[in-house]
């Protein structure tokens, strides 16, 4: 692992590191903040609370790894005041970069880096597919929105939005659009397409988003029908390299099961994280076996 990885700002995850009263490393989230692309402190909170539901579902003491803390920051004319902080354990910030904002490139970035010494239980072929398709989706959720985003400044009227995207699909599918890929793949009207692919579709989407969000902004769109042209065109292009590569093409893929009986099935056998014994510490330090509760 590169030991000095840069994150957003100046200064890498691991110069941020401090350590407290027991000898545990700790990192103080109010500094962890901006190096992770965060402008607000509301969000990041919002990252910070999912982890700790995270860590309480792998079956950790949020305590050992979460620690309320104030932080005294300078104000006007050299004055000071103290925000609300936490200390985080190496686990902990691992968690935040796992439920964090991926379209940032220092979540992106961080999800990658993070080398907590974890063992997970035994997976079976179907739960570790699973997961790939359910963060997967989310994921494309995610880019859906931004792209809609992007073809309103790009000049689509709300009313064009349904064409926008279908452009898209059509690019994409071989002049295939939502309806018509729902009906020649026997997908039920009232199912959301994207419930319905399976990891390898949801990438190509996904792919097909995030290319043409890009290209929208490199090209300084401004024009509804360059907007919808432009949508096409990249569909075209991501279906064009699954050609060369030998891809299935998407509307060859047959359905998936619905994502929510994906997420059912997850929910119903949450894996445990076993840490090796200085993670599973944390905050506390290896001396001691305090279990604090959040």
């Amino acid at each position: 692992m590169d030991k000095q990885l840069p994150m957003h700002g100046s200064q890498s995850f691991e110069a941020l590191k401090q350590s407290n009263a027991h000898g545990a490393e700790y990192w103080s989230a109010r500094d962890l903040q901006p190096q992770l692309g965060y402008s607000q402190w509301r969000r990041f909170e919002q990252a910070i609370e999912r982890a700790i539901t995270s860590c309480k579902e792998s079956g950790n003491p949020p305590g050992h790894h979460f620690a309320s803390a104030g932080k005294m920051i300078e104000v006007g004319k050299g004055g000071q005041r103290q925000v609300e902080d936490y200390h985080l354990s190496r686990f902990a910030c691992y968690l935040i970069a796992q439920n964090g904002d991926p379209r940032k490139p220092a979540i992106a970035q961080a999800q990658k880096y993070f080398a907590v010494q974890t063992r997970r239980q035994e997976l079976s072929d179907q739960a570790a597919a699973d997961m790939e398709r359910l963060d997967l989706r989310k994921q494309t959720s995610e880019e859906f929105k931004a792209l809609s985003g992007a073809a309103q400044d790009a000049g689509v009227q709300g009313k064009m939005f349904g064409v926008f995207h279908d452009a898209g699909y059509k690019g994409l599918y071989g002049g295939l659009g939502r309806d018509a890929i729902k009906q020649r793949k026997a997908i039920p009207e009232k199912d959301n397409l994207l419930d319905r692919m399976n990891a390898t579709e949801l990438a190509a989407n996904q792919f097909r988003m995030t290319q043409t969000r890009d290209k929208l902004a490199r090209d300084s769109v401004h024009n509804q029908a360059q907007a919808i042209h432009t949508h096409e065109q990249v569909g075209k292009e991501v279906r064009d390299a699954i050609k060369r590569i030998g891809g299935i093409l998407p509307e060859q893929i047959p359905p998936a099961e619905h994502i929510k009986e994906v997420e059912k099935r997850l929910k119903s056998s949450t894996p445990r994280l076993e840490l090796d014994d200085k993670d599973a510490t944390g905050l506390i330090g290896g001396n001691n076996t305090k279990d604090d509760s959040l």
